[in-house]
């Protein structure tokens, strides 16, 4: 009686003998190439016939001739050999300088235009065919859904509970700094509290109404109240607005520092011990194992990795992917 053929009765090793059998036709022969011996090899050639319910070979000579039916299906063992090879040997390696591809990376505007500056610089060294494109991003924002989907391939940010299906490493913490103009009555002298909490401040606009940033959290929460005058929806207009007013403004002390280079402003650290600002890079499982993502990822840990070193506030130079409570401006 002849055992019908399923698909799941063929495996890639009965497929491997019959693809060598057909070829070579020789049991023998077939056993040295895979490395077999004789009685495996006609243990397998009798499964096959079992299965296909035909010879496949036949002995003409001191050779073996495939049968019409084995003769057809040389070509489709070869196909699904080189199917299955596909799946499991790794993928080509990537080769950053010949690549065009289209990297999309969403920031906030909070982080560091000067870091973003030497990421930029950095890949177009390294692949200066290829392209990035930078995202504005806010938590308002479905970034865990355009990660999965592929319109983005990392997120770099700072949130309270990233999403559980999301891959996550740290890059940096930054301390919270005061900004203000260089002629402001408080500028050249560390802040007192009642300093702090009297004067004017400029707040980043919520992305909810009635919901408080972290600052003014952690502020509640000792039972404290700064005076916010005005809010801003942007970070990068504060360093602006703070010419033309006395307001102080608190942020990343990299965001702090770059502004201070390039306009007259003076920066103060806060009286009150705020919680570090913690910022990550966030992808997902889909772009986790394709090699021109983590060539990518390993480009933005790189660099800001290094400018943390130069910061005298480095971390393990090994990124290592976990999961911390982080706080959001």
């Amino acid at each position: 009686m002849t055992t019908r053929c399923t698909w799941d009765s063929v495996d890639a090793y009965l497929l491997r003998v019959l693809y060598t059998l057909l070829t070579e036709g020789s049991v023998s022969r077939t056993a040295r190439r895979l490395n077999q011996s004789q009685p495996a090899i006609s243990t397998a050639l009798r499964r096959l016939r079992e299965l296909t319910g035909d010879p496949l070979l036949v002995r003409n000579g001191n050779t073996m001739t495939p049968t019409e039916r084995g003769a057809a299906l040389l070509e489709p063992a070869r196909q699904a050999l080189a199917s299955i090879e596909s799946i499991v040997v790794a993928q080509t390696r990537f080769n950053p300088a010949a690549s065009r591809r289209v990297f999309n990376v969403a920031t906030p505007d909070y982080l560091d235009p000067a870091l973003l500056g030497r990421i930029l610089a950095r890949f177009h060294e390294l692949a200066p065919q290829a392209q990035i494109v930078f995202h504005s991003f806010s938590p308002a924002q479905d970034y865990a859904g355009a990660l999965a989907d592929g319109r983005l391939d990392v997120v770099i940010g700072n949130w309270p509970q990233p999403p559980e299906q999301l891959r996550l490493t740290p890059l940096f913490d930054e301390e919270v700094m005061c900004m203000m103009r260089e002629s402001h009555p408080l500028a050249g002298r560390p802040l007192t509290m009642k300093n702090y909490l009297e004067a004017e401040h400029l707040a980043p606009t919520p992305y909810s109404v009635g919901q408080r940033g972290v600052i003014d959290l952690h502020l509640a929460r000792e039972r404290l109240k700064r005076n916010v005058v005005a809010w801003v929806p942007y970070f990068s207009m504060a360093p602006y607005m703070l010419l033309e007013s006395d307001m102080l403004f608190s942020c990343p002390r990299s965001f702090a520092e770059h502004y201070a280079r390039c306009l007259p402003l003076a920066l103060a650290r806060a009286p009150i011990e705020y919680p570090p600002m913690a910022f990550y890079l966030l992808w997902h499982d889909r772009a986790h194992y394709a090699e021109e993502c983590r060539w990518f990822r390993e480009q933005i840990v790189a660099v800001s990795r290094q400018t943390q070193r130069g910061n005298n506030r480095a971390l393990p130079e090994t990124p290592t992917e976990r999961r911390l409570p982080a706080a959001m401006m």
